[in-house]
This record gives structure tokens, C-alpha cells and sequence, in this order.
């Protein structure tokens, strides 16, 4: 009788050891479930907070000449010419916008100058008489058909440096093909030229080749 109530007590012992212990695995297996849900959704947090700090990256854009407000403006580090031009307020009546590449991606530190309309006469495509009105220092005496072959090339024509394609860029003296590609690509990495002078920091344009160009190009 005695050795039937010990058997019974242990076999009542044994049981409840099993289900504490199932209980205790069952605890823990819920408490790594809540915690690796919770980790899961700190990781997608993080990742949104990360692209919502990518979004919001900007990059400073100083943006003269023909606009509403010129001064510095802040876009989209992903940002276009045009987001920098209309913040702005976008541009003037007088602005020349065939000579803006408005598609343009914007840089850090970056100048923008929207160009005035050129007057009546003073395009590229104009007679040798208007090109030469565009060079400093020419005389009135200047403007016969020797002076202007001399001044403006063999073309007589003058060269926008800021919309030329690289075939009309070689209509310059000493650039060729491989040259004028080179000062394509520089614009579209570094923006429009400022001035002629600005061709200098072209690779291959050093102070002689700008020289003797000078005086055919405009912007």
C-alpha cells in the first residue's frame, strides 16, 4: 500500500515537473517571437528614417540674372535647374530660355545665370557686321570682310560657348573634334560658362589656344 502511494506521488511529481516545464519553453519561444517582431519593426523604422533622410538631403544653388529673386536657394540634392530657378520665383519676361538647360541636374555650390535676350541682330547666325559688334575694342573701321573673317572666323559667325553642339564648337580656331566634345561635357558637369574666360578650365585650353579664339566666342 505504502509502495503504491509513493509511485502515485511521483508519478503526480513527474507531471507537474512536465507541464512547468513546458510552460517555461513556451514562455520563452512567445518572448524571442515578440522580440524578433519588435526588432523587425525597428529595422523597416530605420530603414524609412533613412530614406526620408535621403529625401531630405539639399544642396545650395546660387541663381543670378534673369529671375524674380536672384540669391541662393536650397533643392533636392537630386534636383534640376529648373527647381533652382523656380524657387526663384522663376524667371523674367527678358530671360533667353533657349540658352537655359532647364533638365540639367544642380551640384552643390553650383552658379546659375539665366541669360538676358540677346538684341535683335546680335544672334549667332547673323551677318558678319552684327558678329563683330560683339567683340570689345573693335572700331567702327572693323566691319569690311577682311576684318570680320579675322575676328569671327572663316564663317564670319560668332560661337555661343553655352549652346554651340560640338560640331559648331569646332568652327573655333585650333578646336577640333575631340577639343569641342571635351568643352560639351564640361558644360554639362559643370554648368554654363560665365565668361569666354571660363574655357580656360577646359583640359587643352591653355592661355595661347584661348588667345586665338577669343574674339569668336560669345555667350
Amino acid at each position: 500500500m505504502g509502495m503504491s502511494m509513493f509511485k502515485r506521488s511521483m508519478a503526480v511529481l513527474l507531471v507537474i515537473i512536465a507541464v512547468a516545464a513546458g510552460v517555461t519553453m513556451w514562455e520563452m519561444y512567445d518572448g524571442d517571437k515578440v522580440q524578433l517582431l519588435a526588432d523587425n519593426r525597428l529595422s523597416a523604422e530605420d530603414e524609412q528614417a533613412g530614406k526620408n533622410a535621403c529625401d531630405a538631403r539639399q544642396v545650395a544653388v546660387y541663381v543670378t540674372g534673369e529671375v524674380q529673386q536672384p540669391g541662393v536657394v536650397y533643392v533636392a540634392f537630386d534636383g534640376r535647374v529648373a527647381d533652382a530657378v523656380n524657387g526663384c520665383g522663376g524667371v523674367l519676361p527678358t530671360a533667353d530660355m533657349g540658352r537655359v538647360n532647364m533638365a540639367q541636374p544642380v551640384k552643390d555650390g553650383m552658379h546659375i545665370k539665366v541669360p538676358e535676350k540677346l538684341p535683335a541682330g546680335n544672334g549667332a547666325a547673323d551677318s558678319g557686321h552684327t558678329a563683330v559688334q560683339g567683340v570689345a575694342g573693335k572700331s567702327s573701321g572693323s566691319r569690311d570682310s577682311g576684318s570680320n573673317k579675322a575676328a569671327s572666323g572663316s564663317d564670319g559667325a560668332m560661337v555661343n560657348i553655352n549652346t554651340a553642339s560640338a560640331d559648331e564648337l569646332t568652327k573655333l580656331k585650333g578646336i577640333g573634334p575631340a577639343m569641342a566634345q571635351r568643352i560639351v561635357e564640361y558644360r554639362e558637369e559643370n554648368g554654363m560658362f560665365q565668361s569666354p574666360e571660363d574655357l580656360q578650365r577646359v583640359k587643352g585650353i591653355g592661355k595661347a589656344k584661348f588667345a586665338k579664339l577669343k574674339e569668336q566666342v560669345m555667350l
